[in-house]
């Protein structure tokens, strides 16, 4: 069996990364995913920050957050919270209004990102100069573990429809690991309208209107350990709405 071979570019003096982290009832998982992420970023020397956004969580998730900052310092540790849940792309919104790098990951709270692939990342963004890095579940050694049938299927098709429909350039629309530099990140939320599932998907549409460059890196998607999925019927009605109107205005 062969290593998977770990890409890691200098760090460049004068680049940071922040880190948002938009959160909602992630207490046991919020630990676990800053610890890694000051693991892997402290390894790698990039100079970094981590902003997380809560939304109102009743489980406690800000109490543990203001713990991990006493650990970890409010240098690396920000809580930019809100009193309740308004939305993804309104909470990388408010993110970006304190981040203070110049690129910006988003990513999931719940462990399904595991931050051991932000070198292979960043070396990729290095590597062309991309205006932004997208993980892929669906080409090269990416994968989904932990889902059951029903889940893959649905992922599956989202991304058949979507690449059939829209034809983005880009292999997994539907994911949320990405990086971004700053000004394009605030250039492609400000004309996207869709809210939910479909934002995603819509970043990498608009990317391609806007002839942002877009390269991807093969990742392990796992499924939450703890909590529970946000993902219901009505997430599901939701993107097959806002992917029909992204194909008419598109």
């Amino acid at each position: 069996m062969s290593a998977r071979k770990t890409l890691q570019a200098k760090p460049e003096e004068g680049d940071k990364y922040s880190v948002l982290l938009p959160t909602y009832n992630e207490r046991e998982n919020l630990p676990l995913i800053v610890w890694l992420l000051v693991k892997y970023f402290e390894e790698s020397g990039y100079n970094y920050e981590i902003i997380v956004i809560d939304d109102g969580s009743p489980d406690g998730t800000l109490e543990v957050a203001v713990q991990l900052q006493n650990i970890y310092g409010g240098d690396k540790i920000l809580l930019r919270p809100r009193p309740t849940k308004l939305g993804l792309g309104t909470a990388y919104i408010h993110g970006m209004k304190h981040a203070t790098g110049n690129f910006i990951f988003i990513m999931d709270a719940d462990l399904s990102h595991h931050p051991k692939f932000i070198p292979e990342f960043i070396a990729k963004q290095k590597e062309g100069d991309y205006d932004l890095v997208s993980g892929t579940r669906y080409r090269g050694n990416g994968g989904v573990y932990g889902w059951d049938l029903r889940r893959k299927l649905i992922s599956r098709g989202a991304n058949f429809l979507t690449q059939v429909l829209l034809r983005p350039g880009a292999s997994d629309l539907t994911g949320s690991f990405r990086l971004y530099k700053k000004k394009v990140l605030e250039s492609l939320v400000e004309r996207c309208v869709s809210k939910g599932y479909v934002f995603q998907m819509e970043m990498i549409v608009r990317a391609r209107q806007l002839n942002y460059t877009v390269g991807e890196v093969p990742i392990s998607f796992v499924d939450r350990v703890y909590g529970e999925s946000k993902l219901g019927g009505n997430e599901i009605v939701s993107f097959v709405k806002g992917l029909l109107t992204l194909f008419v205005t598109t």
